[in-house]
């Protein structure tokens, strides 16, 4: 097998493992896929909403409350339409301010209005009236660690973590219009043990917000491990602008979904090795591989579990020979396509990642 062929079934496995996970519980409809998922099998409950509008923003965490509780229910879909980029399906149905929210009886294109209160409660009692369905709200985890004076120290001021925080206050509306975002950035981060995402309420807990120099809400605040007195956080409010944010200050490489992206585990240092490693005779290789013993028990950190994985797989490519890569990439691929855990996820990742690079060594 050439080593274009190698590249596409990998960049091929990646993008299937990609497009095979949905974080948003909401399903995402187009002017294409309209009319085939809506007016089909299932009653639909649609959301015509634009991104910049702060009443959608207000209504997401409510919605996607709503569509995860109904996720199971077969007879029932729970859907949301971006007008702003499919402006003819908004228009065909007769949407003049957002959100709009409208009902699709199972096997109509004949909308009904919602008029109730804009509450994941609300929303539920009357899908269920209208699809004949009997669920229950689920209850949602929160990935956002709420601070008080009681936790505050021993949490933002751990010079283990890397902490973002921000300063809210209940009445505040450009706090609620932050809140979804807020808290997918603590889901994207929710398994790096090292980062935490936090949120205090400065309304209630006045005197931690002003020796804070907290004057407006929300006011955002990052402390790493090594500046504990904090620095403002004067970057953009979009999920990818925080993500972005924390992989950078932190060193992490997590994409908005939560998953690891290919850049994630790769040790520049090793990697040159690796790239002797692959070359080199099989007389040559043993002394290779304990240079990368030695650099890898150099690493501090979260390198240092990338080192013994780079460690691992050397000293494994050299017992199995130089195909054992590229079937074990593959094979790591199949598995990361099915439904794992995340710590699984983020395990099968880092070893593709860092067998990747002796495939791209070949």
């Amino acid at each position: 097998m050439g080593k274009s062929q190698i590249w596409f079934g990998v960049a091929l496995v990646a993008l299937v493992v990609v497009s095979a996970v949905a974080d948003d519980v909401v399903v995402v409809l187009t002017e294409e896929s309209f009319e085939k998922e809506v007016g089909k099998d299932k009653g639909a409950l649609v959301e015509f909403y634009a991104p910049w509008c702060g009443h959608c923003k207000k209504l997401a965490p409510e919605y996607e409350k709503l569509a995860a509780s109904f996720k199971k229910a077969k007879s029932v879909l729970i859907a949301k339409v971006d007008c702003d980029e499919h402006k003819t399906v908004c228009t065909k149905y007769d949407v003049s301010g957002y959100p709009t929210i409208k009902w699709f009886p199972k096997g109509s294109l004949e909308p009904q209005k919602y008029e109730g209160a804009r509450n994941a409660e609300a929303l539920a009692e009357f899908v269920n009236k209208e699809g004949g369905t009997n669920v229950k709200l689920a209850a949602v985890p929160q990935n956002v660690v709420v601070l008080t004076p009681d936790n505050f120290d021993a949490i933002v001021l751990d010079q283990n973590k890397d902490v973002l925080v921000e300063f809210y206050a209940p009445w505040c509306g450009h706090c609620k219009s932050l809140a979804p975002t807020y808290e997918k950035v603590a889901t994207v981060f929710k398994q790096e043990e090292g980062v935490v995402i936090a949120n205090l309420d400065a309304d209630a807990h006045k005197s931690l917000g002003e020796k804070y120099g907290v004057s407006g809400f929300p006011t955002l605040k990052f402390f790493p491990k090594d500046n504990k007195a904090g620095q403002d956080y004067n970057g953009g409010r979009d999920l990818d602008d925080f993500v972005s944010f924390i992989n950078e200050k932190v060193g992490t490489s997590r994409d908005s979904k939560g998953q690891l992206t290919s850049k994630a585990g790769i040790v520049e240092s090793l990697g040159a090795l690796v790239k002797e490693l692959v070359a080199a005779s099989e007389d040559e290789k043993k002394a290779i591989l304990s240079r990368i013993e030695e650099e890898a028990s150099n690493l501090k950190g979260s390198t240092a579990r990338y080192g013994k994985l780079y460690a691992s797989l050397a000293k494994k490519y050299i017992e199995k020979g130089s195909g054992y890569a590229t079937k074990e990439a593959e094979r790591l691929g199949r598995v990361l396509s099915k439904s794992i855990s995340p710590v699984k996820a983020d395990e099968f990742t880092l070893k593709r990642n860092i067998l990747n690079t002796f495939i791209a060594s070949s």
